[in-house]
């Protein structure tokens, strides 16, 4: 029974058969490989639309480095407050953007909202050049809470953004589970909504490291490939990682790999609603779930070998209370993860 983390489970047979056979032979370095150049075209044909595409190997490089490409070190990169670049990737954005500031927002909500946004930036006072003057709105799809931001959220945030000529940067490290969830196209999700550049994260669901920067303006991506290069994230043997995007890509298995482990964290959410001992703190849009469980739950829990993490209870804000017999813990679903596991899950939590 292992909730741990999706990024804890190993890549899909797909993507290993096909790791496999371009390990065969001699192929060209430095992303100039066949599998590259197909894995680029496949995200065309996905997104329908023309992007530029660069692969690196964690969704840490790709955040800071998309990010660097759209704003200027003196800055201001604006996010929620639980968002991954803020407080999950150490100080690596300031280092890859030069010195950009990072600006939390909406943590009295599970999602920024509009009016959160708009209320920052229209009393926002600028005073140039003693103050970094916002520049870009990052977003998390799903995000930190495990929802996912609908077309309608993403387009008011998107639209804001826009008013105050700021960027859009998009951290999909579970875009795929958002996107099943939601039931959308990649390109209502993304540039028909005013997203600017995104992160696809594919770790998560079914690679072993594959993440892909996505410029839906390439102009933005101009100097990109002198940015990956200095940071050392272009790898010498890129079919490594295109070979990995083009099997993910292939035939919708991503979007196969997210509806599994969106189903089953469905089916878990079914049993802790109907649980005594736990509430669900947050809706479930994909499969992460955020659960206060009861301490003698827990304990029974983990001695029969369940794992699964204690989370901050200062992200709930102020929307719920924590009793002195409970705590807040996060479960998290991966394209693996048995019905059994959830159904013993269930069973255990009584």
């Amino acid at each position: 029974m292992n909730f741990g983390s999706d990024n804890q489970s190993g890549a899909s047979d797909k993507v290993i058969h096909a790791l496999l056979k371009a390990n065969q032979g001699v192929s060209a370095s430095y992303g100039a490989d066949e599998w590259t150049l197909r894995a680029e075209q496949k995200l065309r044909d996905v997104f329908q639309t023309d992007l530029k595409a660069f692969f690196v190997t964690s969704g840490t490089a790709a955040n800071c480095l998309a990010l660097s490409s759209i704003v200027n070190p003196w800055d201001t990169i604006l996010c929620h407050g639980h968002a991954h670049i803020i407080n999950d990737e150490l100080t690596a954005p300031e280092f890859y953007t030069g010195g950009a500031r990072l600006q939390s927002l909406g943590l009295d909500s599970p999602k920024l909202k509009a009016e959160a946004l708009n209320s920052y930036l229209d009393t926002f006072e600028g005073h140039p050049p003693h103050t970094a003057i916002p520049r870009a709105l990052s977003l998390t799809q799903l995000n930190e809470a495990g929802c996912a931001y609908t077309l309608s959220e993403i387009n008011q945030l998107t639209s804001i953004a826009s008013k105050h000529d700021m960027l859009v940067h998009m951290d999909g490290a579970r875009f795929s589970n958002a996107l099943v969830g939601l039931g959308c196209s990649p390109a209502e999700m993304t540039w028909k909504a005013g997203v600017d550049v995104l992160c696809l994260g594919a770790s998560k669901n079914g690679t072993l490291a594959a993440e892909a920067v996505i410029f839906f303006n390439p102009d933005l991506a101009a100097n990109f490939e002198f940015r990956r290069k200095r940071a050392g994230h272009l790898l010498s043997k890129g079919r490594v990682l295109g070979a990995q995007m083009c099997a993910w890509l292939e035939g919708q298995h991503w979007l196969d790999l997210a509806r599994t482990s969106n189903e089953r964290a469905e089916q878990l959410a079914e049993g802790i609603l109907a649980s005594a001992n736990a509430e669900l703190v947050w809706p479930v849009d994909g499969n992460e779930l955020f659960a206060l469980i009861k301490h003698s739950q827990i304990e029974a829990l983990r001695s029969e070998g369940a794992i699964f993490y204690a989370w901050p209870e200062r992200f709930l804000g102020s929307s719920k209370h924590v009793a002195d017999d409970e705590s807040l813990v996060r479960l998290v679903i991966s394209f693996n993860t048995s019905e059994r596991e959830v159904r013993d899950f269930i069973r255990l939590l009584g």
